[in-house]
C-alpha cells in the first residue's frame, strides 16, 4: 500500500507561521494501542486499513470502520464496522459485501455516527444496489442495530447519470427531526458532486450541486462532512473548484442557497493552504477552523515524491470570510512537527486545538514508509503555538501505528482516541501493517 494516499480517487484504492512565536518541545504522553488489525496472518476478518476515526458511547465503547479487511468481497476484504470495549476486545458489527454485487456497500472511507438508540449510520464510497462508472456501484447510505442488522437507507446513482450524487466519502450529521446530511465526491447535476438530505426512511434531497458555477468557482469534489450553525445553516469544504481550483469554504441555507466564504490559494505560491479535505469546527464565538492537505510557505519543503507540494495548515475563517494561518506544517527540520494533516481538528474546554497528520514526524525507524514521516498527533494553542504530542512509529516495526488518515476524539477525561492507517502487526497481508485503534492520555 502507497505511503500517500491521493485526495481523489480514494474509490481505487481505495501561517505563514507567525512572527515571533516559537514551536513548542513535546510532552510527556502516554499512547496505549487499544487494539491492532489483521495480527493473525492471512486473517483479517477483524478489519483493516482504517481511514476513518472513532466515535465513542455513554459507556466508553469505540465504534469505527475499516476500508479493508472482512470476510466479504470474496474473502478479499471490503471493510467492516466495529465495536471495541474500553480494555480492547473487538467485535465486528458488520462485513460490508457480504449481499450479491456488493448491494449492502463496500470500502467504507468514513466512521459512524450514533443515535440516541446506538444504532449506527454511516456511508461506503461503493457498492449498492445501483450499478454506475465507478465500480460495483456508486456507495450507500447505511444503518445499523446494535445487534448488527445492516439496512441500506439509499443506493447513489440512482437516477440517470448520477444527479443525486455518487461516492459519499465523508461521514453523516443529524438535524433535530431525524434528518441526515452529507456530501458525495462525484455525481450531481454537474458532476461535482452534491450536499443531500435523507430522511430516516430513505427519502433524498439534494440540497445543492456542486460545479454549477463556470470554471466550479462555487467548489466541487467534496471529501468532507458538515456542520450546522444555530439557524441550521451548513457548512462544509471542498477539495477542488474555487476561483483558484484549490477548494473553497461554503455556507449553505437551509433552502440550498450556497455562499463560499473563501478560495484558497488566494495568496502567492498558496501560503494560505490548498486542498482542505477536512470538515470544520465552530470556536465560541462562530469562527470556523479546519486544515488544508497542501499549501502553506513554499520553503518549507516537499511533502510529496515527485512533485512540489507543500504541508499543509491549520486555518480559522472569520464569519465574515476573513482567513488567518495558525499554522503550517513542516516548519521544523525534517517535517518533525508533522505534515500533510487530512484530517479536522477538535477542541479542549481551554480553546487549544488538536489534530493528527499524515506525515512528518521523526524519521528514526520510519524509513520502509518513506522519508515523509509517519505523521503525528500535535496540539495548537489559539495564538498557534504547536506542540508534537506523539509521533508515530516510535516503536520498533511501527507497533504503536503509522500514518493517522482520520481525527481525534475526546472522553470526559480528556483521553484522547484515533485510529492509524499502517503500523501495528506486520503479520497482514500490507508489508507496512494494518492499522491500530490507539488511546492517548496527557
Amino acid at each position: 500500500m502507497l505511503q500517500e494516499i491521493p485526495l481523489s480517487g480514494r474509490v481505487a484504492a481505495l501561517v505563514l507561521l507567525v512572527s515571533g512565536l516559537l514551536l513548542g518541545t513535546a510532552r510527556a504522553q502516554t499512547e496505549t494501542v487499544l487494539f491492532t488489525f489483521c495480527e493473525q496472518e492471512g486473517i483479517c476478518a477483524e478489519g483493516a486499513g482504517p481511514f476513518a476515526g472513532v466515535v465513542l458511547d455513554q459507556k466508553g465503547n469505540l465504534y469505527g470502520t475499516t476500508f479493508h479487511g472482512g470476510t466479504g468481497c470474496n474473502g478479499s476484504g471490503c471493510g467492516v464496522v466495529f465495536k471495541l470495549t474500553p480494555k480492547g476486545k473487538e467485535t465486528v458489527l458488520h462485513t460490508f459485501c457480504t449481499q450479491d454485487n456488493c448491494a449492502d456497500g463496500e470500502y467504507p472511507s468514513a466512521g459512524p455516527t450514533l443515535d440516541q438508540k446506538g444504532n449506527l449510520y454511516g456511508t461506503t464510497d461503493q457498492g449498492g444496489a445501483t450499478s454506475c462508472n465507478y465500480g460495483s456501484g456508486c456507495g450507500v447510505v447505511f444503518k445499523i442495530t446494535p445487534e448488527g442488522k445492516e439496512t441500506v437507507l439509499y443506493s447513489f446513482c440512482a437516477q440517470t447519470n448520477c444527479p443525486d450524487g455518487a461516492t459519499p466519502i465523508a461521514g453523516l450529521i443529524f438535524d433535530q427531526k431525524g434528518n441526515l446530511y452529507g456530501t458525495t465526491e462525484s455525481g450531481g447535476s454537474y458532476g461535482g458532486g452534491v450536499v443531500f438530505k435523507l430522511t430516516p426512511r430513505g427519502k433524498e434531497t439534494v440540497l445543492y450541486s456542486f460545479c454549477a458555477q463556470a470554471n466550479c468557482t462555487d467548489g466541487a469534489g467534496s471529501v468532507a462532512g458538515l456542520i450546522f450553525d444555530q439557524k441550521r445553516n451548513l457548512y462544509g469544504t471542498t477539495e477542488a473548484g474555487g476561483a483558484r481550483g484549490a477548494g473553497v469554504v461554503f455556507k449553505l441555507t437551509p433552502k440550498g442557497k450556497e455562499t463560499v466564504l473563501y478560495s484558497f490559494c488566494a495568496q502567492v505560491n498558496c501560503t494560505d493552504g490548498a486542498q482542505p479535505a477536512a470538515g470544520l469546527v465552530f470556536d465560541k464565538n462562530g469562527n470556523l477552523y479546519g486544515t488544508t492537505v497542501r499549501g502553506g510557505p513554499s520553503n518549507y519543503g516537499n511533502c510529496y515524491p515527485g512533485g512540489e507540494d507543500n504541508c499543509g495548515v491549520v486555518f480559522r475563517l472569520t464569519r465574515n470570510g476573513k482567513e488567518t494561518v495558525l499554522y503550517s506544517f513542516c516548519a521544523q527540520n525534517n517535517c518533525t512537527d508533522g505534515a500533510s494533516p487530512y484530517a479536522g481538528v477538535v477542541f479542549d474546554q481551554e480553546g487549544n486545538l488538536y489534530g493528527t497528520t499524515y506525515n512528518g514526524g521523526t524519521s528514526s525507524g520510519c524509513e520502509s514508509y518513506g522519508p515523509y514521516g509517519c505523521g503525528v498527533v500535535f496540539k495548537l494553542t489559539p495564538k498557534g503555538k504547536e506542540t508534537v504530542l506523539h509521533t508515530f512509529c516510535a516503536q520498533s516495526n511501527c507497533t504503536d501505528g503509522a500514518n493517522p488518515y482520520a481525527g481525534l476524539v475526546f472522553d470526559q477525561k480528556g483521553n484522547l482516541y484515533g485510529t492509524t492507517e499502517l503500523g501495528g502487526s506486520s503479520s497482514c497481508d500490507s508489508p507496512f501493517g494494518c492499522g491500530v485503534v490507539f488511546k492517548l492520555t496527557p
